[in-house]
């Protein structure tokens, strides 16, 4: 679990950052840049998040996001559970070079 930076005020705007275990240039993909643009989406319309702005690279995720309902904590946890799972196995059932 992350021992960095905590949520503190619920109804505060905070600059998150999700990056790839050892840096690893997964999103360099389309398939997977979907993956991420389709999850927040259903974080969006499902769960209320509020995403003012985000950057997908080719190792990690920037964003500017509150929740407008719920716990932001909430949302990040069931966003990252959901989204790596779903690109884990699309690695592994995908033509992908870089499956180790």
């Amino acid at each position: 679990m992350s021992q960095g930076y905590q949520v503190y005020d619920p109804a505060a705007t905070y600059f998150l950052t999700f990056q790839v275990v050892d840096w690893v240039d997964v999103f360099s993909g389309e398939i997977y840049r979907k993956e991420i643009t389709d999850s927040l989406a259903f974080c969006r319309k499902s769960k209320g998040l509020v995403l003012y702005a985000y950057v997908v690279m080719t190792n990690h995720v920037h964003m500017m996001a509150r929740a407008g309902n719920g716990s932001l904590p909430d949302i990040i946890r069931d966003f990252k559970k959901f989204t790596a799972g779903k690109i884990l196995r699309l690695i592994k059932e995908g033509p992908e070079s870089r499956q180790d």
